[in-house]
Formats: structure tokens, C-alpha cells, sequence
């Protein structure tokens, strides 16, 4: 049998040429394989169909959105994860689902490399290929843009050429890839880091200048993961969503940053990510009211790391998972509701209640029923401060400055 490829397989213009343009580079068969993480594009049989059509000699296609948002999104919801305090991992997360489906086409149909799409310069590459080496060492992995030097004009030459059934025509000023977490959107007139953005690069949120009626939702959250909205029991997939169609339409989520990429290069990037960042939102307000000072205060260095180490491609690596026991465990408080008001781009937290929160009233009120003893405080004070005061007062009779 013939050598075999898995190509990831997008449907569009360079990953249809890719299919005939690797077979007639490396003389292996393709096996094209899409993966719906809730890019909300093609239908997946259509996407099968043209794959055939464009040379595969097999097409595996997968609807890994309930998948996704199960074992990617809510992992990096109870990290709240952020990368530059900022980016919610739109692509970062999508990776790891897609790997997972190559490695199974592969084995599947004996193929012996898998292929995407990215580039040298991005992060993709190292999140295609570390991941896929994490779950199949024995594989091996080649890129047509890096690798087999497939430019978008030798793409539009070869499909014309070999009358491939894509349309050529059809160029987006931008490169955008998308999920049902969020949208990222680069390239074009962007890269100039002067040039603000204008309303068409956005699509999964509205001008957030435009005056509307705010909505309120609440949240419920059980163990940090969100289980219902308005009362209405909801899964991962639905509860993001229902936010990405009612905090999109409030202009909540949008994103325009100078990002530092793994690659060492740093790039501007402009993300939409409305129910990821609603529910992140929501899920650190039920934290700070839920879990314990100690362990909120470590779980923040936690949050960070993790959130790097997905950035940086290795999602499968044995710190990775560590880390998320970790997090399962701090998050196995954070349960309860919260209340947003969603206007003007904003998410704004204007309640929160739950059975398992450590904030209470009787102590922390300054009126009638304070249940506090101040008469604690001053030892308190004398204690916690005497480390400190005792080295103050060895610098000045040293004549160090204490400033």
C-alpha cells in the first residue's frame, strides 16, 4: 500500500489544493479529515464531498463541538484562562481536539504523517505537531505552506489548472479562524498596529457604541462549570452559546492586542470572544466569593501557567494535566449564581449568592450585628507586623534606608 497522509482539512481554497499538491510532492495518498469545533462554516458532509471530489482517496469527518467545549473550554473556563491576562485561547484551545482527530484518522487508515496548514511563523505549527508527536511519537508531520513552499498564488494556479470545485475568487481582506470559544482575526491593513479596527472585521459581536436595552442574565455554576441560565438548565456548548448570542449582541468580548507569539515574533491580533468572556467573567467573581484566601492567591500563579502552557502548544504534557487537578479542586466550591448586566461591550457582575460562600455578613458588616472582635486586632496587628519591624530596626541603627 502506498504511503498515506492525514491533511487537516478546512474545506477551503489552500487545504483543497494541499490534498492534490501533497500526493503529486511526497506520491502518498490523502485522507482529509474536518473537524466542526463550532467554526460554524460548511456542512460537514458537504465538506466530505468536496474533499473526495479534490483528490482524497478517503474523507473523516467529526462534529467535535459538545467534545470541545466539554473538555477544552470548561478546563480553561475554572483556569479562567487569559493569556496576557487578556486572550481567552480562542485557537490555543481548538488544537488539542483537532490533533486528537488526526491521530485517530491515522491510525484509522495507516498513514504514517499528518499534515496541516500552518505556517512558520505562527503557533500553530507547534501546536499541530507537539501535540500530535504527545499522542503518536511514531508519526511524523509535514506542512505544505512551510514545508512544500505552497504560496496562495501557486494554490489558485493548481486549483484552476486542475479545475478543483473551490472558489479561487473568494479573499477575505483578513486570515480568520474561529470556534464556538471565540474569533480571531489577523492580517490585512491590521498589521499596521496604528490602524484601529473597523466595524467588518467583526462578526460574532455588534457595535457596542450603538445605545441598546441592557440584558440581564444570571449564571449558575455547579463545581465551576455553568449549568444553567435564567434558571434554564443548560449544557457547556449551550451555555456559550446562548452567551455568544446575547453578549455578542451587546458588543461584550471584543479584543485588539499586541500579542507575544511562541515563535518569539509578537503580532497584532483582534479576537471576539463574547460568551467566553462573559462566563470567565462570572466564574472569578463566584470564585472570589467561594474559595479560600490561600488557595485563590497560589491559584492565580496556577491560572497562569496553565493558560502558557496551552498558548504554547502543550496541552498534552504531564504539567498540563497536573495543573487541572489542581484547578478541579478549586473549583469544586465555586458553585452558586451570578447576575450580569450585558450593555456597551461590558459584563458587568451586580450580584452573586451561593451556599458555599465564605463571605458573611455578620462579620464583614459595619453596622448593627458586626459579630467581629476588634479587640483582636491590635495583636494582630503587633504580631503580624513584628518580623518587618524588627528588621526596620536593625537597617536604621545600620543606617540603611528602610524606604
Amino acid at each position: 500500500m502506498a504511503d498515506r497522509v492525514v491533511l487537516a482539512y478546512s474545506g477551503g481554497l489552500d487545504t483543497s489544493v494541499a490534498i492534490g499538491w501533497i500526493a503529486e510532492q511526497t506520491g502518498a495518498e490523502v485522507i482529509a479529515c474536518a473537524v466542526d469545533v463550532g467554526q460554524d462554516g460548511e456542512d460537514l458532509e458537504v465538506i466530505r464531498e468536496r474533499a473526495l471530489a479534490c483528490g482524497a482517496v478517503e474523507a473523516e469527518v467529526a462534529d467535535a463541538r459538545q467534545e470541545f467545549a466539554d473538555d477544552y473550554c470548561l478546563p480553561a473556563l475554572k483556569a479562567d484562562a487569559l493569556y496576557m491576562d487578556r486572550y481567552p485561547l480562542v485557537s490555543a484551545l481548538s488544537r488539542p481536539p483537532i490533533v486528537k482527530h488526526l491521530v485517530a484518522a491515522a491510525r484509522k487508515h495507516g498513514a504514517s504523517v499528518v499534515s496541516h496548514g500552518s505556517t512558520g511563523k505562527g503557533n500553530d505549527q507547534v501546536r499541530f505537531e507537539v501535540g500530535i508527536t504527545n499522542l503518536a511519537p511514531d508519526l511524523t508531520c509535514i506542512a505544505p505552506v512551510r514545508d512544500l513552499a505552497l504560496t496562495r498564488d501557486k494554490a489558485i494556479e493548481y486549483a484552476e489548472a486542475h479545475e478543483l470545485p473551490i472558489d479561487v475568487t473568494k479573499k477575505s481582506p483578513y486570515s480568520i479562524d474561529q470556534n464556538v470559544w471565540g474569533r480571531a482575526v489577523e492580517t490585512g491593513f491590521l498589521e499596521d498596529i496604528w490602524n484601529g479596527p473597523i466595524e467588518d472585521v467583526y462578526a460574532y459581536t455588534q457595535d457596542p457604541n450603538v445605545p441598546r436595552a441592557a440584558d440581564e442574565v444570571v449564571i449558575t455554576f455547579a463545581a465551576g462549570a455553568p449549568v444553567a441560565i435564567d434558571g434554564q438548565p443548560v449544557t457547556m456548548l449551550e451555555a456559550i452559546q446562548q452567551l455568544n448570542a446575547r453578549a455578542g449582541a451587546q458588543g461584550v468580548g471584543r479584543l485588539d492586542m499586541v500579542e507575544d507569539r511562541l515563535v518569539g515574533i509578537k503580532s497584532r491580533e483582534v479576537y471576539e470572544a463574547p460568551g467566553a468572556i462573559a462566563l470567565i467573567t462570572a466564574h472569578q467573581e463566584l470564585a472570589n466569593v467561594t474559595v479560600e484566601r490561600d488557595l485563590a492567591r497560589f491559584g492565580r500563579g496556577v491560572s497562569q501557567r496553565w493558560t502558557e502552557l496551552v498558548y504554547d502548544g502543550l496541552w498534552f504534557s504531564p504539567l498540563r494535566r497536573a495543573l487541572s487537578g489542581f484547578l478541579d479542586e478549586l473549583n469544586a466550591s465555586v458553585s452558586g449564581e451570578v447576575r450580569m448586566t450585558l450593555q456597551g461591550g461590558r459584563a458587568v457582575v451586580t450580584g452573586r449568592r451561593s451556599e458555599e460562600s465564605l463571605y458573611d455578613f455578620s462579620m464583614a458588616t459595619y453596622d448593627t450585628g458586626d459579630t467581629f472582635d476588634q479587640s483582636l486586632a491590635k495583636g494582630f496587628v503587633d504580631l503580624w507586623g513584628l518580623p518587618s519591624k524588627m528588621a526596620a530596626a536593625r537597617d536604621l541603627r545600620s543606617g540603611r534606608s528602610v524606604g
